[in-house]
């Protein structure tokens, strides 16, 4: 029997990021999942093309200064989602993670999804800066998009 779609995602996820070995990178779950919806509603995407998930996009809604010490490996990723206050002004926007299974890639579901949740974010805060750790090079690629697709100056953390 094959797998679900979501189940390939959860298994994508653990491929790409391996945050079971990594305790600096956030793991998500369902209590992370809840907070975010409270930082902001536009933090987690996710297209369905009918039989389930087959793109999963994350944001990180921060302010600059938890953006600055992420990008000088001050804090980890963990933590910077753990110190992010909530009901506050941000002015930085975290690209933590976009997710597409294999067959559905480079129809621009994901680009379509993030700038969509870019917006609907930009609308309650005054976004200064996007932010990106990426583990692939098409991750790295889609960040530079998004930056001139948004207008948005974007800032790397280094491996």
């Amino acid at each position: 029997m094959s797998k679900s779609n979501f189940e390939r995602m959860l298994q994508l996820a653990d491929e790409v990021f391996a945050v079971k070995n990594d305790l600096n990178q956030l793991d998500v779950n369902q209590e992370i999942l809840e907070r975010l919806k409270k930082i902001h509603p536009a933090t987690v995407s996710e297209y369905d093309d009918g039989n389930g998930p087959v793109a999963w996009i994350l944001l990180i809604p921060t302010t600059l200064d938890l953006m600055n010490q992420f990008l000088d490996n001050k804090i980890s990723e963990k933590q910077l989602f753990d110190q992010t206050p909530l009901d506050t002004k941000y002015e930085a926007l975290y690209l933590c993670s976009a997710l597409v299974l294999e067959e559905y890639r480079r129809k621009g579901i994901a680009k379509q999804l993030t700038l969509q949740a870019i917006e609907n974010i930009r609308k309650d805060h005054p976004l200064k800066a996007l932010f990106v750790w990426t583990f692939s090079k098409e991750g790295d690629l889609g960040a530079e998009a998004l930056s001139r697709y948004t207008s948005l100056p974007l800032y790397k953390r280094s491996k």
